[in-house]
């Protein structure tokens, strides 16, 4: 009863396919979203130097504030030049994003691995479909709020880097210095992540009623409402 017993049936109906379908979306999150490496430059105009470019790398996890810009000459614009920091530390909710997807993935592969080679005892053990739906109630709900935060903290990210940081830099704002924006990497590959966080979210949302199908809940309720019929037809 509990060998294993090879078979991809399970694939071909929502429950397995939709499961695919989730391993594969969360490959695309955490490679969209903690892979990617971008930079900042800035134009400086200040003593002795003139259109001198500074850059601030920054990446995954985005900690944002631990990124400084590089010194436009060694002198330092004569001594006016201090150090300039980027604003804001968005690693919490970058890595709760990116950790979701990898904990999603590797659930993914276990139970897909539980459908193809034990789709015999996960159908006859009822404990089995509850703690499958249990799981995917929460991580449904994990999805909504991870990908939200990210969402949030992404804008965050984008005018942390843009233009709109340069009013706030007081070293800018010293006599003799002038800085303009002159090239932020582009993030598509982030508002990509997002969309996919949104796509997880509905299809883990989605997957709860194929997987409550197959839960003793749901045949359950089938006889309960099937049981006033049965009386009705019984007295007539």
């Amino acid at each position: 009863m509990a060998g294993l017993r090879v078979d991809f049936g399970l694939l071909l109906e929502p429950l397995g396919f939709i499961k695919v379908l989730e391993w594969i979306f969360s490959i695309f999150v955490f490679a969209t979203c903690g892979s990617f490496q971008g930079e900042t430059t800035l134009v400086v105009s200040c003593k002795g130097v003139v259109n001198k470019t500074v850059t601030a790398a920054f990446a995954y996890p985005f900690r944002l504030n631990t990124v400084a810009f590089s010194a436009p000459d060694p002198e330092g614009c004569g001594g006016a030049w201090t150090d300039i920091y980027l604003v804001g530390n968005f690693s919490s909710s970058a890595q709760f994003f990116v950790t979701l997807a990898v904990l999603v993935f590797l659930y993914c592969i276990a139970a897909l691995g539980v459908y193809i080679g034990y789709k015999h005892v996960y159908q006859q053990n009822s404990k089995f479909p509850l703690t499958d739906l249990a799981i995917t109630v929460i991580t449904a709900f994990l999805w909504m709020v991870g990908t939200f935060a990210w969402a949030k903290a992404l804008a965050n990210i984008k005018m942390a880097t843009g233009a709109s940081m340069i009013p706030g830099i007081e070293t800018c704002k010293a006599p003799g210095i002038t800085c303009r924006l002159a090239s932020v990497t582009s993030m598509k590959t982030l508002n990509v992540s997002v969309v996919f966080g949104l796509l997880n979210m509905i299809l883990w949302a989605g997957n709860i009623w194929f997987i409550y199908k197959d839960t003793n809940l749901f045949n359950k309720s089938n006889i309960i409402s099937q049981s006033p019929a049965m009386y009705s037809a019984r007295r007539i």
